[in-house]
């Protein structure tokens, strides 16, 4: 099974684009009729005529979710929500989507693609490592995998021990959880005996926090599998945006749903294809929770080629460098996790967890990068890890532009995540907040 709906996967570019422009029109009169938001956001914009019409509407940020709690956004009576998901947000308050029934059938279609791109067929035991509950992961995964119609077992999160026997016991084909957690599992594998290059695991499905070629590498090399990156967001839908095919050449968007565009994040400006910048989405199809020209917040690359490896039409969005939020500066210069994950991931003497600590002392930043050696490494004599640390700060401050220092530390110190990642401690936010 190579496509879920080969007429819409492969349509022509042509098409693509005047099913969106009709889309767009109808859920810009939609917007304006139904959400108060909107209709203040759009008072003085009476219709959508053009592509040009609509890159000129002003965008829609997280903080307009959170000034709306708890649903004030929606577009439909309570009554007609038959699903609510939430994520947790920096203010206490949290980020609150909710879900038609129509809405539930477009998240299932799109997840039923999403699998089929990344090579899931009939026969596949999906192992759905996500987390169940206000995530929208879990569900997202389970959802299309109803649709599809293969077997589907909500583990969720946590007790990796368990979920290693039922791997092991279930003969799970597929796995299905973050890019870290599946580190983790492989981790945890080994400790008890188990090979997991051993397992029937063939595909990982990974996603929920940004992660490198070098990540996808050690993360194959560990369980002798293809790793295949998905992309997808609580405000537009859940997991299911955009995902990669076996060609791992970029992720295909699921355009006809949701409408994709790069923009510079300091000028709004929308950038030419192939340009970095901030991936802004809307949302076309959605009912209870639209999103017209929403701002991500992350940071990719867009190209709207043929794919040369599935032939799928759709554009395609590059793996996410990182997030606008998760950028730090330093001394002046923009720095991403991934940025030093790239360079970790080279040097075998190091295991692929990491934490990068800001601190400042004497009104100046200092950037530390705490990184796990390996068991054997653990064990070389001092001199040797001191070498090991000069050589990853030169190399970290070769591709940054900044002095960094390197602390090794010892393995399975660097604290382990069932779901996302925190890679990064910004101790100046907790200087600043007791000034």
């Amino acid at each position: 099974m190579k496509y879920f709906q080969k007429d819409i996967e492969t349509i022509k570019e042509s098409e693509l684009k005047e099913l969106q422009l009709e889309r767009i029109k109808r859920i810009f009169n939609y917007v304006k009729e139904k959400i108060p938001f909107y209709q203040t956001l759009y008072k003085n914009i009476k219709r959508i005529n053009s592509f040009s019409d609509f890159t000129n509407l002003p965008f829609t940020v997280k903080n307009n979710l959170r000034d709306t709690y708890p649903f004030k956004m929606f577009s439909v009576p309570i009554s007609e929500v038959i699903e609510i998901h939430a994520s947790s947000g920096t203010t206490g308050k949290l980020t609150v989507v909710g879900y038609t029934k129509n809405d539930i059938g477009v998240w299932s279609e799109v997840m039923a693609r999403s699998l089929v791109c990344a090579g899931v067929k009939k026969g596949d035991i999906i192992h759905n490592s996500y987390g169940y509950g206000l995530f929208t992961g879990g569900l997202g995964v389970h959802y299309g995998a109803l649709k599809l119609g293969v077997t589907v077992i909500p583990v969720s999160a946590g007790g990796t021990q368990r979920q290693l026997m039922i791997i092991q016991d279930f003969k799970s084909t597929v796995l299905t959880c973050t890019p870290s957690y599946s580190l983790y599992m492989a981790e945890e594998a080994k400790a008890m005996g188990i090979d997991p290059r051993k397992t029937t695991i063939r595909v990982g499905i990974l996603g929920a926090e940004p992660w490198t070629e070098g990540m996808r590498k050690q993360i194959e090399k560990q369980w002798n599998m293809i790793a295949i990156d998905i992309y997808g967001l609580s405000e537009i839908i859940g997991p299911g945006v955009a995902i990669e095919c076996e060609g791992k050449d970029g992720l295909h968007v699921w355009a006809d749903h949701f409408l994709p565009e790069v923009i510079n994040p300091e000028t709004g400006e929308v950038l030419e294809e192939g340009e970095e910048g901030e991936l802004v989405l809307t949302t076309l199809t959605k009912e209870a929770l639209p999103m017209i020209r929403y701002r991500t917040g992350d940071i990719v690359k867009l190209t709207n080629s043929v794919c040369p490896h599935c032939k799928r039409t759709m554009p395609r969005i590059s793996k996410i460098k990182g997030r606008i939020d998760d950028m730090l500066i330093i001394r002046g210069i923009n720095v991403f996790p991934s940025q030093i994950e790239t360079v970790l991931t080279k040097i075998p003497e190091v295991a692929p967890h990491y934490q990068i600590v800001v601190s400042r002392e004497k009104h100046l930043d200092k950037l530390e990068v705490r990184v796990e050696v390996t068991e054997k490494t653990f064990s070389d004599e001092i001199k040797k890890l001191e070498e090991l640390q000069r050589k990853i700060e030169k190399e970290i401050s070769g591709v940054l532009g900044l002095s960094v220092s390197v602390k090794l530390v010892e393995p399975k110190s660097i604290e382990r995540s069932m779901g996302k990642a925190k890679r990064v401690i910004d101790l100046r936010k907790e200087l600043k907040g007791k000034a």
